[in-house]
């Protein structure tokens, strides 16, 4: 397997137009800056040295516009991992996001699109969704949701969502969104630990053209949740669901003319949603963000990283309980962008159904992970169309393997787009480094942190590194970064930053080299020590990859009683009756005899409903160790298809 220190060659080469667009290139040589990647690093230099003046430059340049003004960007005197930005001023999402684009130029532009696994499309333009969002507003004051109270989104992501995200922020109330997929039990836990009021609902979804019933599993949660007053159901697929009487009201029944309410005067610290994510032990941890931070974060990310203007369109297959969807609600939206959300999976019903998506709507910005690419590539997504609006793609969610990437950019991208490699987490309200578009970039990898941010990789020993896989870690803060947990502030600090002093540890692995190139190895709670030498099991399953045979595969590490550790891997085939008979030996050619791992054939590995291989379930279940929390395994990728080990493999 190749060394992380050896050079890359540059794959993507910005042509002039690419380079001239750049809203980033253009903030920079108004600050006195150059255009090249040494401009960059020392841009983010100074961002990191001096975030009083950046921060409010950046915030101007993209019109981040606080209804106050603050008086400080950063006070750090409660402790750099609680620090409190924009003190003094005063802002709201929701007036952002929609209220302020209600009038004017940007009225009658479309804001919000759904689309359906069955065909269906909904729109709303600004205007629309800024009168949504207050009529929305205006009802839950009526139903008793008073600033502070934490509402439940458990939905699809049609356009309500986004009403009623935004209806939720212009309260000053706490928007809790959640996976669509949920059991009763994990949407129960998530109502309890919120202490929510309200839950919006929809009667159901889809997945694959089969109906999910979330009314359904609504009602089994509320039965354990006595804190909800009221919930609000959506109907989304017309189906017949039972109402509890003084409890459960039809969104389309709560009437045309409530009172109006103002737009809550939040502070840019108070908090905007709760965005849960599973532990690996206890109860699920509630990522807080709030009004300033979050809506800086994401202004900035979708400007500067993806390089979105007003006027284009943005694409996602996500979900709500999924980060990129309330940063679908917030980013884009401010920038004056128009937002796609599609229910579903990016090969049903049809394999191109990313690629229709991307010609009816005039997609000019496509979201895609590395699985959703893999799964088209193996489904037989014939030859893309031609695309003429679609200038990037972004990905996110995991780490590429090279053929996967090299597919994206060649057959599909015509090596026209890049592919805008993001990578941070729900912990950070984005991302933490990038691919940026007007720069040269190599196959699957980064171009340096986002501005503001001084990411680093650690040593063991806490010593940073260039070359060497490590811990990626960041030495500052910046807005957006989760202000600790809900309500278990010692748990937030046990997980990020109590293992250096004033470092936050991310928990990915990571490398970067001498030229600057960044790349994502798995997460660092995968990590598998293979003669002497820490490996992320992407690493190895890029090499694995590189088998034809082989549509998608997961590494994971096992005891081993003379090494210590081995790697097992859990391969899906393309075709069930490919040839077998030498995959052990390609995967040993493939990966290097010190990495290759046992071999596995699967029909499925399990996932969750957003694409993410559950690695730590795959080890589990196949240690016969306890497999934890499974709220979010996507049912048609069954755990019960990893073998459970029954002897000695060597």
């Amino acid at each position: 397997m190749p060394g992380t220190d050896a050079p890359q060659p540059m794959a993507w080469v910005p042509p002039a137009e690419v380079r001239e667009r750049s809203r980033l290139l253009a903030a920079m040589r108004e600050w006195g800056f150059g255009d090249d990647a040494g401009a960059v690093a020392e841009l983010n230099r100074r961002a990191v040295e001096d975030p009083e003046w950046f921060w409010r430059a950046a915030l101007t340049d993209l019109d981040v516009a606080f209804s106050v003004p603050f008086e400080r960007v950063l006070d750090e005197s409660e402790g750099r991992p609680f620090p409190k930005w924009f003190t003094g001023g005063q802002i709201n999402v929701a007036e952002l996001a929609s209220l302020r684009h209600g009038q004017g130029a940007l009225a009658d532009r479309t804001a919000v699109v759904y689309e359906g696994d069955g065909g269906q499309r909904r729109s709303l333009t600004f205007a629309q969704l800024a009168a949504e969002v207050r009529w929305f507003a205006a009802h839950l004051a009526r139903l008793g949701v008073n600033r502070g109270d934490r509402v439940v989104l458990f939905m699809p992501v049609v356009p309500e969502a986004a009403v009623a995200f935004l209806a939720v922020a212009m309260l000053g109330a706490v928007a809790v969104p959640t996976f669509s997929g949920y059991a009763p039990d994990a949407l129960a836990t998530r109502l309890q630990d919120a202490e929510a009021v309200l839950l919006v609902t929809a009667d159901g979804t889809t997945r694959r053209g089969k109906v999910v019933g979330l009314k359904a599993t609504a009602d089994a949660a509320m039965a354990m949740a006595p804190t909800v007053r009221q919930v609000v159901v959506i109907r989304h697929l017309g189906t017949d669901v039972p109402m509890q009487d003084d409890r459960d009201l039809y969104y389309d029944e709560l009437g045309t003319n409530p009172e109006p309410v103002q737009t809550a005067t939040t502070g840019a610290n108070d908090p905007l949603a709760i965005v849960y994510t599973s532990g690996t032990t206890g109860r699920p941890k509630g990522i807080v963000h709030s009004h300033g931070g979050f809506a800086a974060k994401t202004a900035l990310d979708f400007a500067y990283g993806f390089d979105v203007h007003s006027g284009d369109v943005v694409s996602w297959i996500t979900d709500l309980g999924w980060l990129v969807g309330p940063m679908l609600m917030t980013g884009p939206l401010q920038l004056g962008a128009t937002i796609v959300m599609i229910e579903g999976l990016p090969t049903y019903p049809t394999a191109n159904r990313m690629w229709e998506v991307i010609e009816r709507n005039g997609v000019t910005v496509q979201g895609i992970a590395p699985t959703a690419a893999r799964a088209m590539k193996a489904a037989g997504a014939a030859q893309a169309p031609a695309m003429p609006t679609l200038k990037t793609f972004v990905s996110t969610g995991e780490a590429w393997d090279e053929p996967t990437w090299w597919w994206l950019f060649d057959d599909v991208g015509a090596r026209k787009r890049p592919i805008v490699n993001y990578s941070g987490g729900t912990e950070v309200g984005g991302g933490i480094l990038v691919g940026y578009p007007f720069l040269p970039g190599p196959p699957a990898a980064f171009t340096g942190p986002l501005p503001g941010i001084d990411a680093a990789v650690f040593t063991d020993t806490g010593a940073p590194v260039t070359g060497e896989i490590g811990e990626l870690v960041v030495r500052n803060t910046f807005p957006g970064m989760t202000h600790a947990f809900w309500l278990d502030r010692e748990r937030y600090l046990d997980t990020y930053w109590n293992r250096w002093e004033n470092v936050w540890v991310h928990g990915d692995l990571a490398s970067v080299s001498q030229e600057g190139v960044w790349v994502i190895h798995g997460r660092s709670d995968d990590t598998i020590k293979l003669a002497g030498r820490r490996v992320g099991p992407a690493e190895i399953e890029a090499a694995l990859l590189r088998d034809n045979r082989i549509a998608e595969v997961a590494v994971i590490g096992v005891p081993d009683q003379m090494r210590g550790q081995r790697a097992v891997a859990f391969a899906v085939l393309r075709e069930s009756e490919a040839d077998q008979r030498n995959l052990q030996e390609t995967a040993l050619e493939n990966a290097g005899k010190s990495f290759a791992p046992t071999l596995y054939t699967v029909g499925t590995l399990p996932k969750t409903k957003n694409g993410k291989i559950m690695r730590r379930a795959i080890r589990a279940r196949f240690l016969g160790a306890p497999v934890g929390d499974m709220s979010s395994l996507d049912p048609a990728t069954p755990l019960e298809d990893i073998p459970v080990y029954a002897g000695d493999q060597n």
